[in-house]
């Protein structure tokens, strides 16, 4: 049973994990990996400490490395280990010169952790912060809406299950039933806790699809709207996944939560994280009924490797994610706000390069310096 499961609710009416300790398990990953999970537990262990949170954390090695060493990127016992943390934070993974026999990337741990430990919903918040400058030329504020991505099936169930020759190559997208009903209504209740759309202020989720081509998707569609009608206080609507594109540059404002399968949203999240700063403003979390683990959603840019240059954004704003998740929604609070200060007041600034200004140290002192110990106590 995972800690948002077993949660109760305090006098002040939020809510706590079995009492005030979190058990923590750690996947620091490759390449720039470890420096951001580093700064992420930084942050992280000072807000739970402000907080009166016991923080159990143990470590799991997984990834590229662990390939390359063992001949498998998740070592034996592993899922078994991570399920039982109340919650994982995973750095990122992967190194493009370790390679499968087939030829694709070993060492990626999407497919195992999010079949394996079950966590169908991948949410991905876009949200534009201050003082971040926007491809858009818009300002911080306006654009605040969340993509919540199927993770269990869809093209990538595919993944190293497709047959191909020297002629051709062919993967299957698959859509079951019961893996779209429980990811339309895990959008649905989200929605439920959000405020609305930007534009109008209206609770809604929206079903990106290519339904007008292929089965699968109309599928998809014909089952989200069944579900939508359990939810008569959030609206429902439609857009093509093509149109989506256009949509989300032009019109951000009009989401709040959008809801896709699994490769139409590693896609289109890629593209909405690129009108509010890029990948290293994005944070995530994979969610399941009993296990949940939450992680950038940019790769393990070896290249800035130990250079002190990788943005720590990501990976600290995943660890709020993760607290919220937990059931700390005040701790989380104060990282997210520290994040905001100091992005505000010029301290912590991102440069067109996508680094922070002064370096990934630097960067996680200032959000330290923001972080409003005084708010936190007694979450």
């Amino acid at each position: 049973m995972t800690a948002a499961s077993a949660s109760s609710t305090n006098a002040r009416g939020e809510t706590h994990a079995g009492e005030t300790s979190l058990r923590l398990c750690v996947i620091p990953g490759d390449g720039i990996g470890p420096e951001l999970v580093d700064s992420a537990l930084t942050v992280l262990t000072a807000a739970c400490s402000a907080a009166g949170i016991s923080l159990h954390i143990t470590e799991e090695q997984a990834g590229a490395e662990t390939f390359r060493k063992h001949g498998e990127a998740l070592l034996p016992g592993a899922l078994n280990r991570l399920r039982a943390a109340d919650a994982v934070l995973k750095g990122p993974v992967g190194l493009p010169e370790v390679r499968a026999s087939d030829g694709t990337e070993a060492g990626l741990l999407g497919g195992l952790l999010r079949n394996g430990l079950d966590t169908f919903a991948n949410v991905r918040p876009i949200r534009l912060r201050p003082g971040i400058e926007s491809a858009l030329r818009r300002g911080p504020g306006s654009i605040d809406y969340v993509i919540v991505r199927e993770n269990t099936e869809g093209l990538y169930l595919s993944r190293g299950a497709g047959v191909r020759n020297h002629h051709a190559a062919s993967d299957q997208l698959l859509v079951t039933r019961a893996g779209t009903e429980r990811i339309v209504r895990f959008a649905f209740d989200l929605a439920r806790q959000r405020g609305g759309g930007l534009r109008d202020g209206v609770r809604r989720v929206t079903c990106v699809d290519k339904s007008n081509v292929l089965r699968s998707f109309a599928f998809f569609r014909g089952i989200f709207d069944e579900v939508a009608a359990e939810y008569p206080d959030v609206a429902a609507d439609h857009i093509y996944a093509d149109a989506a594109a256009h949509a989300l540059v032009v019109e951000p404002e009009r989401f709040d939560v959008l809801v896709m399968e699994n490769f139409l949203g590693d896609i289109l999240s890629d593209l909405g994280a690129a009108t509010v700063g890029g990948l290293g403003m994005c944070p995530s979390g994979n969610i399941g009924a009993q296990s949940a683990y939450f992680e950038p959603i940019h790769g393990s840019a070896p290249s800035l490797k130990g250079r002190d240059l990788a943005n720590p954004l990501s990976q600290i704003l995943s660890s709020a994610l993760l607290l919220r998740h937990c059931g700390y929604p005040a701790a989380a609070s104060s990282i997210e706000l520290a994040v905001e200060l100091a992005l505000t007041d010029g301290r912590l600034r991102i440069l067109p390069t996508g680094s922070p200004h002064r370096g990934t140290i630097a960067a996680t002192a200032a959000i330290l310096d923001g972080l409003d110990v005084s708010q936190v106590g007694g979450s």
